[in-house]
């Protein structure tokens, strides 16, 4: 069944590509397996080894294909390393029955995913759930983090936003709030709007993108799967003062990439980077959660522009 989802999915992957670059012939995408703690965990990567490393994860409910528009643009001097979480993309989807789905545990399996690959320094780009996992990746690890990019991440409580009414209920009274968090959170509705968000130009956006990602999350076992995961998701909350603390003690080099039209997130988030970090960069765009889905030529030129600054230009990334 999964092979044929995957196959659906297909469409998606020409749509990410298709805002006029083309993959790069010297350095194209290859798409690998690793064996984590059992776990067969899909990659994509692309560009040379000794070049900056740059490690993205993914939000819900994408998984690694969400970045193939970088990696079609940056593979000219850029090592582009992008993951699947397990339950997610083509990673092996444990039952959520004999598998911790915690941000802690994917956490911990990321950081197993680069020692096995060999890269002890990258710049981390997280997205939506690449947040938290990102954030404790960093915090484990510190010495591994070249500079953080944001794309439509969390890190501070009042970035949740009024959306977040019903998932907090959710985390109150789990029993009590499923139904309701499932419309909330996996529906077809919710699905669509985490890409268009209130962009009035809902023709920049392909249809595939969301039909894709609902069929995806109706395959058997999602709804637990990503259900189970986002009951987790208190536990970031309760950990994003410590993110703060670390980001205004270590004044990392940073850039904030946000969608103007994204309404999963509060759109005053941004902003509460630089107040701990003064010197980041922050950009917001004529995009959506999904800024990739609209904006990929503009936020592929600022990566380019950030990690090839001279302290990010010499490389580092897979021995």
């Amino acid at each position: 069944m999964r092979i044929v989802v995957f196959l659906m999915l297909a469409s998606f992957q020409l749509a990410a590509q298709g805002q006029g670059k083309d993959r790069s012939v010297e350095h194209p995408t290859v798409y690998r397996n690793v064996t984590i703690d059992g776990l067969s965990i899909s990659y994509r990567e692309a560009g040379p080894k000794n070049g900056p490393t740059i490690l993205l994860l993914h939000g819900l409910p994408s998984s690694s294909r969400m970045f193939e528009p970088l990696l079609s643009r940056l593979a000219d001097r850029c090592h582009l390393i992008a993951p699947d979480y397990p339950g997610f993309g083509h990673s092996d989807w444990p039952d959520p029955k004999k598998f911790a789905y915690t941000f802690d545990h994917i956490a911990e399996i990321m950081n197993r995913f680069t020692k096995a690959l060999g890269i002890t320094r990258y710049t981390l780009y997280m997205q939506d759930y690449g947040g938290p996992v990102g954030f404790r990746m960093v915090l484990a690890h510190p010495e591994r983090v070249e500079a953080l990019i944001v794309q439509d991440a969390v890190a501070h409580n009042e970035g949740l936003g009024a959306n977040w009414k019903t998932r907090r209920a959710f985390w109150a009274d789990r029993a009590a709030n499923d139904s309701g968090l499932r419309a909330n959170l996996l529906s077809m509705a919710a699905t669509r709007t985490r890409h268009v968000g209130d962009d009035p130009n809902v023709e920049r956006y392909d249809p595939d993108l969301w039909t894709d990602e609902y069929a995806f999350l109706n395959q058997p076992g999602q709804a637990d799967i990503q259900s189970g995961l986002f009951y987790d998701y208190r536990t970031n909350v309760e950990a994003y003062p410590k993110w703060q603390a670390w980001m205004r003690q270590a004044q990392p080099r940073l850039l904030v990439i946000w969608g103007k039209h994204d309404l999963s997130f509060d759109p005053g988030e941004p902003e509460r980077y630089r107040k701990d970090v003064p010197t980041a960069e922050v950009h917001v765009l004529e995009a959506g959660h999904f800024a990739l889905d609209t904006a990929a030529d503009e936020i592929a030129a600022l990566v380019r522009g950030f990690v090839g600054s001279p302290s990010l230009a010499r490389g580092g990334g897979a021995q």
